[in-house]
This record gives structure tokens, sequence and C-alpha cells, in this order.
């Protein structure tokens, strides 16, 4: 792992040069950024209410302020607390972690030090960059001096304010505690940025119950994000003592608390009525209301003859657990997952366990001639109402207002051609012989690709993005391939497409596809680009019109292939070519009309005499 770390000289009016702590990247990112603090001067503070004033000179000490721990942070909260006030710190210990507007960091000391005074407790959110949040020293007998340090009275232009006495009759204390306050040592677990667009979430399934002992990359919940559905995973060990937001609660922030991890058993019932006073304590799951009822248009039927039941099958008591991809397969397949039984850890269902299910044979059912036809129990039901209300994905929800984002504000135009893939059918059939071997089939998709890329190369301001305030033109071809999903569209990227092969094209482009379906799609695999092809000529569409995938520039739409007449010099005047319709949406704003269509003919070139692409 790459450390990369910052050392800044202490301005010249400290008086002690200390030890300065640093920010690393600790939970989400694979990366270390190393950021420095700075220390201070000696400072004075009022140890008493009244006109009279006195003014001692605290020992040396380093103040910790909240650095910019991102190009976009402004503010930053602390999530927890690693260290207590008087522990001692070694090199490299995690002091604190600190949620920022891009993920959780963790503060680690690169020297001994000790923790004297923590000025932020844990929770504190909406901290501004550069406020003090610790104080630390070189000695233990140091610590004692801070016991009453306070950020007011550190201010050095004016004494701080004396506290409010205690009244006589106390207030009641609430009934929600303070997290840290009389809660046994835990680790609150909050909602992180999983894709750089995300700013709200939704808990999917919840894989483990209240209670439950949690290992190192066991699956915690499955969250639904603004691009995928993606699994949240355990990074150290620890009994699960409060969940925080139900399952199918939807809309939750970034940076709301999940749920509550503590290391010993014991601790669990601590948290049993245990509530986040800053957090979504109102929310909960939001399920749609139900679709208004149709009235019946015939009379009810009279009953059916009974009918045998099916053999009874041993189903899970509660809740059932199972993977993604496996609930995915069983949904596909229609199979109940109360009648599969798991073999994974604590009778988890697998994809082992759906693809091998048999299910139980149902006794034949008998109808008597007398009465009407008894339905089969395979018989879907038919809806009732007359509409049903779908509630909208996050996934849905972003591809709306990206859509509509790029609709109102990119001044769309569009160029078709018509391409003659002659020579690339026989070009395919060849090269399929050759790897056939291989178990690979090249497509059509994949010579598209390819020549996409090498057009980009050709014509660089169609592989340009707008940028607001620049231009930019990209030196590399990452190829955007749409792909259809039941949540919703995806572009996953062919990342380098113009100097990879046609092979290597359909191997990526398989991978991609299959973990686009199966929601296992990793941030980098989709987020970025710099062109876009969509493809529907698999479903017969002749020709259609795309829209462009912000900040790209280009996107190509990509028709069916059909049979016409051509005019030729031959006898008859006219052969028969198999031709393919293509679109090329253009935002204006980078790419002028006569560079679009440059973009095109060359585009048409490649295909039209694949033999060009080697050279």
């Amino acid at each position: 792992m790459l450390r990369l770390a910052l050392r800044l000289r202490p301005c010249a009016r400290c008086l002690v040069p200390k030890p300065y702590l640093a920010g690393r990247l600790r939970r989400y990112h694979g990366g270390v950024i190393r950021l420095p603090t700075g220390s201070a001067p000696l400072l004075r503070i009022s140890l008493g209410p009244g006109s009279v004033k006195r003014w001692y000179s605290l020992p040396p000490h380093q103040k910790v302020p909240l650095p910019a721990l991102s190009p976009t942070m402004q503010m930053g909260s602390i999530a927890r607390w690693e260290k207590k006030e008087g522990d001692k710190i070694t090199e490299g210990d995690l002091i604190a972690e600190v949620e920022t507007d891009k993920a959780t960091v963790g503060f680690e000391s690169l020297e001994e030090c000790y923790l004297a005074k923590i000025l932020f407790p844990e929770g504190t959110r909406d901290i501004p960059i550069g406020s003090i949040i610790c104080i630390t020293v070189e000695k233990p007998e140091y610590i004692d001096a801070f016991k009453d340090f306070t950020l007011d009275s550190a201010a050095a232009s004016a004494p701080s304010a004396p506290p409010p006495l205690a009244t006589a009759a106390a207030a009641p204390q609430p009934a929600v505690q303070a997290p840290g306050s009389a809660y046994p040592a835990h680790l609150k677990i909050v909602l992180p940025a999983l894709s750089p667009t995300m700013t709200m979430g939704t808990v999917q399934r919840w894989e483990k119950k209240v209670g439950e002992k949690l290992n190192e990359g066991d699956l915690l919940a499955e969250i639904e994000t603004d691009k995928a559905t993606i699994g949240f995973e355990v990074q150290e060990e620890g009994y699960l003592a409060k969940i925080l937001i139900a399952e199918g609660t939807r809309d939750v922030p970034l940076g709301t608390p999940l749920c509550i991890i503590v290391e010993k058993e014991s601790d669990i019932p601590s948290f049993a009525d245990y509530q986040e006073v800053a957090g979504v304590a109102d929310m909960k799951s939001q399920i749609p209301p139900p679709s208004p009822q149709a009235v019946p248009l015939a009379p009810a039927a009279p009953p059916s003859p009974p009918v045998p039941a099916p053999p009874s099958v041993s189903a899970p008591k509660g809740r059932i657990f199972v993977s993604p991809l496996a609930k995915k397969l069983a949904a596909e397949r229609d199979i109940d997952l109360a009648q599969v039984k798991g073999t994974g850890s604590d009778g988890r269902i697998t994809k082992k366990d759906i693809e091998s299910f048999v299910p139980p044979k149902v006794a034949p059912v008998q109808v008597t001639a007398a009465g009407p036809a008894a339905l089969s129990p395979a018989v879907a039901a038919v809806p009732t109402g007359v509409f049903t209300d779908i509630p909208i994905t996050n996934i849905r929800k972003v591809i709306a207002q990206r859509l509509m984002q790029s609709k109102q504000t990119i001044p769309h135009y569009y160029l078709s051609v018509d391409i003659n893939m002659g020579e690339i059918l026989r070009l395919r059939k060849e090269l399929n012989e050759v790897v056939k071997s291989e178990n690979i089939k090249l497509s059509v998709n994949d010579f598209i690709i390819k020549a996409s890329a090498l057009a980009c190369l050709k014509v660089p301001e169609a592989n340009s993005s707008w940028m607001d305030t620049i231009i930019r033109r990209n030196h590399v071809v990452d190829v955007n391939v749409a792909v259809s999903t039941p949540a919703g569209l995806i572009t996953p990227i062919v990342f380098n497409a113009h100097i990879k092969g046609l092979i290597s094209i359909r191997k990526d482009v398989t991978s991609l596809a299959t973990k686009a379906r199966d929601g296992k799609l990793q941030p980098h695999e989709f987020q970025g680009g710099t062109f876009t092809v969509s493809n529907l000529g698999m479903f017969g569409v002749k020709n259609f019109s795309a829209i462009i995938n912000p900040p790209q520039a280009c996107i190509l739409a990509v028709g069916s292939s059909e049979n016409r007449l051509v005019p030729a010099d031959n006898e008859k005047g006219f052969d028969v070519a198999n031709m393919m319709s293509v679109t090329l949406s253009c935002d204006h704003r980078v790419v002028d009309g006569s560079v679009g269509a440059q973009w095109l003919a060359e585009f048409k070139r490649l295909l039209e005499k694949p033999n060009t692409m080697l050279l």
C-alpha cells in the first residue's frame, strides 16, 4: 500500500515543536493520504468568573485542527474517538475517525504522546475545517492542566465566559443519553458515500440480527445506492448490539448511524433502549400505500373442492439467510426460498443450493364435472385494482435526474449514417473459427467498440468532455457500454479500448455485463469513461437517438442490420448488402457539426474496411 506523508514546518510563533497527527484513509478507500496539523504556542486561560482574571501558561502541548481531507470538504463529523482522555498514544495508533464528504477518515499518530483533552465529543457533526478537535501533550503529568480547557477559554482576544451555575433543582436528564456518555465501548457504523454521486441510500436487508457475532468479512447488510446494490461487509470482529435503521428504510442521508457494534457480548443489553439523538429518530420504513382495489365485476365463485396440499417442506423459522446472487437466481427461476435448504454457514442459501434445488412434486388436482375448474396453485394470481404503484429505487431516481439534466442543459444534435456490414460479418465468421477452441465467440458489438475507439483517436474532439470552464480532451479512449439491468440502465467501462484486441474487449464486455446484472460492479468500473456506445440492434430496433452521458460529448446509438438492395456495377445493376444504421448524438458546445460528420466518416471507413484497423 502506497503511503504519502506531507510534512509541514511549524510556524515561527510555535515555541515547542510537537508531534503532529495525520489523516489516513482507512476503511472505504484503498489509498493512504497523510495530512499534517500544526503545533501551537502557550495559551492563557481564565480559571474563574468575575472581574478578577488570573492568567496561567499551559504546559507545552499540541493543538490538533481538523484539516481539509478532500478538495471539496468544508466540514467534518467526529464518527468515533478511538482513544480516551489520558490514554497513551504510540506511533501508528488510531486516535479518531472523522467522516468527510467523501469517506470515513482515521487519524493516526506518527509519534508518542498523550491525549490530554477532547474538544468535540463523538457524534458532533458539521465541524468547520481548522477547528481544534483535541489537545495532545508529551508527558502524562501535563494532562491535568487541560482538565478544564475549552475552546472559549483558549481564545486569546477575550477571556472565557463563566460557566452557568448549577441550580438547586437540576433539570431532569433526557431519556436518551449522548453516545459514549453512559454506554460501554462501542463502534457506531454510519452510512458511507459508496459512489461520488451518492447522497442517500436505502437499507435493503440486514444479513445479521441483534446479538449475533460478527467476523471480519461477514456480510452485514445490503445497501442500495444510486448506482447498484452493494453488500456492506464487517471490517472488525464484534457483536451486533443495535440496529438503528430498519430494513426497507429509504432515502437514508449519508453519515446516518446504521447500527452499533460492541466488542463484548455482555455489552449488548446496554443498548436495548439506545436511540440516536442527532440521527433520524423519526425515520421509518417507507412502504407505499396499497393500490385501490377494483370493484368485483362478478359474484364470487362457489368454493372449489378441497385440493390436496403439496408435500410439506420444512421451512426455516424467522428470516431466511440468502446470498444476493442466490436471491436473484431464485427470483428469476420462480423458486420459493422457504422450500430451499441452505448449506452455507448458519443455514445460508447459496448459489449452489438454488442451482441444485428440485421442487417437490404436487399431487394432481381433481376437478369435479359439476363444479367450475379449480385453478392450479402454480398459476399466478391476476393483479387486482386499476393500477399498481411501483416504488422508485435510488438507481432509477438518479437515472431520471441525469437524463433530465442532460436533455435540459446539453444542446444535442444528431447525425445518422448507413454502414455496409458485409466485410465485418465475413471477418467475424473467420475469426470465430480461429478462436473456437478457446470457447470465445466474437460479436458485432466488439467490432463496433473497437472501431469507435480508433475513430476517437482520429477525431479527438469527439473524445472530449465539457467541464464548464474548460474542454478536456482525453488522450485515452475508455468506452462505456450501455447495459440494461432489472434495476435500470448502467454503463460499465471498457478501459483503453483503443489498444485492446477484440478478444480482450469480448472478455471485458462479458464480465462487466454479468457483474452489472448481478449488481456486483465496483464504482471504478462504471464511473467515468470518455465515449459511450448504446446498441439496441439485438432487439430489432432499426435506429434511435441516444441521450448524451455528461460530461462526455458524444454517444453512438447502434441499430439493427438488414439486407437491402444497393446500386452495384454488375449485370443486374444492384446487389444485396447487409446495412446497419447508426446515429451519433453530439454536444454542440464541444463537437461542431462538421467534426461529428468527420467522426462518422472515419467510423464507417473502419467498419466497411476492417483491415484498416490494423494500420
